[in-house]
């Protein structure tokens, strides 16, 4: 997967809260959300330029492209939930069950677009949900209160979701209901799951705050490829999608000590390239 000697190097860096939810795009660069300036960022990792392409997400974290196309957000902020950007801009979803979404408790952190329109999100706190292509949510799995990085196989037959040190996968039916939820694997090179990317192969990769493990889709643990302290995030990216990039965090939250940056390493692995993570 990855040949030895290979190390992380830095591609962007800034100043700020959080970077989060990054992405391919066309072209071999980069697409990922900055949560506090409430934008969406287009990154050149040939060049190190970054330029915004979408603002006023409500503090929008994570991102997500189907299959179709489609871009997604989460909105963290005041009237949280999932916003459609692209091809246009519309409310997804927003309420659960009559309620505001906010309302369920937690902030959205993570989402995967599946190819009819929906889309999962987990909620810190709360757990995994599903909006429909109406935008109708259903809560989904029982004890996932440390739910992070959610990402679809390649097949999109497989939901898997970190759940503190713990991989969990969900069977995707049909109408993009979920069933038959179950350990899936544990990490080993860090105790807290967060963003994750599938390759070519199905594999599973997951940032932990200190590496990227790597799961066979049988669920085997393949090993860790050390990364930097605070990587919490990654997907696969570059021309020919042989490289991981990943996001990272270190510093003091929510002061002027708040640093991120984007990170990348070569790969004899190559993302799966019928979406966009």
């Amino acid at each position: 997967m990855i040949a030895g000697g290979e190390t992380w190097r830095v591609v962007w860096s800034w100043e700020g809260n959080n970077a989060d939810g990054i992405i391919a795009d066309d072209g071999g660069r980069m697409l990922f959300a900055n949560n506090d300036a409430s934008n969406v960022m287009r990154l050149d990792p040939a060049t190190g330029l970054a330029e915004i392409i979408h603002e006023d997400t409500r503090t929008g974290g994570a991102l997500s492209r189907n299959k179709t196309g489609a871009l997604f957000v989460a909105a963290r902020g005041l009237r949280s939930g999932i916003i459609q950007l692209e091809p246009e801009r519309r409310e997804l979803a927003a309420s659960f069950r009559g309620e505001p979404l906010e309302c369920v408790g937690g902030v959205l952190n993570d989402l995967a677009a599946d190819a009819r329109g929906g889309v999962y999100f987990t909620v810190t706190g709360t757990g995994l949900f599903y909006a429909n292509p109406q935008g109708e949510v259903t809560q989904y799995g029982e004890g996932i209160t440390a739910a992070n990085g959610v990402v679809l196989s390649p097949d999109e037959t497989t939901l898997y979701v970190t759940n503190g040190e713990v991989v969990l996968a969900f069977d995707v039916e049909a109408d993009g209901a979920l069933a038959n939820g179950r350990e899936f694997g544990r990490l080993r090179g860090g105790r807290s799951g967060d963003g994750s990317a599938v390759d070519s192969e199905g594999r599973l990769y997951v940032s932990t705050g200190s590496s990227v493990d790597v799961f066979a889709p049988d669920g085997e643990f393949l090993g860790s490829i050390p990364g930097p302290q605070g990587i919490h995030g990654v997907a696969f990216g570059g021309p020919d999608k042989k490289t991981l990039f990943g996001i990272v965090f270190y510093g003091g939250w929510g002061t002027p000590s708040a640093r991120n940056q984007v990170v990348a390493i070569p790969m004899i692995a190559q993302g799966y390239l019928g979406r966009a993570k």
